[in-house]
C-alpha cells in the first residue's frame, strides 16, 4: 500500500486545492456550515468516536489521555472503517475535517496518529 498524506483541518477552515480528499471525521455536522462550505468528498460518521465516549469526553482536557486510549479501542472494532479510508487515500493526501475548538486534543489528531500507524503495519 502507498502512503499517503494526510493533514488536519477545522471544519471553519476555507478548503484548499491542495487538500486532496476531504474527509468529515465527526458524528455530528458541523454547526453552521453548509455542505457547500466544506467542499467534502465523504462524511465518515462511523469512524467518530462513539456518542456516548464523546459526550463523555466533553473536550476536557483531564480526559484526554482516556479519551485516547477509549477511541483507539473503539477504532480497533471498526477496521473496515479505517481500511476503507486507507484505501481511499492510497498515494495520494487526505486531509481529516473536525469541528472542535482544540486543535491538539480531538478525534481527529487521534485518527490521524492511528492511520499513520496502520500505514506502517
Amino acid at each position: 500500500m502507498k502512503a499517503m498524506k494526510l493533514r488536519l483541518k477545522r471544519a471553519y477552515e476555507a478548503p484548499d486545492r491542495n487538500d486532496g480528499f476531504r474527509v468529515l471525521v465527526d458524528r455530528v455536522w458541523p454547526r453552521g456550515r453548509s455542505k457547500a462550505d466544506l467542499q467534502l468528498d465523504a462524511w465518515c460518521k462511523e469512524i467518530a468516536p462513539s456518542t456516548e465516549l464523546r459526550q463523555w469526553f466533553g473536550h476536557n482536557p483531564e480526559k484526554w489521555i482516556e479519551f485516547k486510549r477509549r477511541y483507539v479501542s473503539e477504532l480497533e472494532k471498526n477496521l473496515e472503517q479505517v481500511e476503507e479510508l486507507l484505501r481511499r487515500g492510497e498515494g495520494g493526501r487526505i486531509t481529516l475535517i473536525y469541528a472542535a475548538r482544540d486543535k491538539e486534543r480531538n478525534n481527529a489528531v487521534v485518527l490521524m496518529e492511528y492511520l499513520q500507524l496502520k500505514q506502517t503495519d
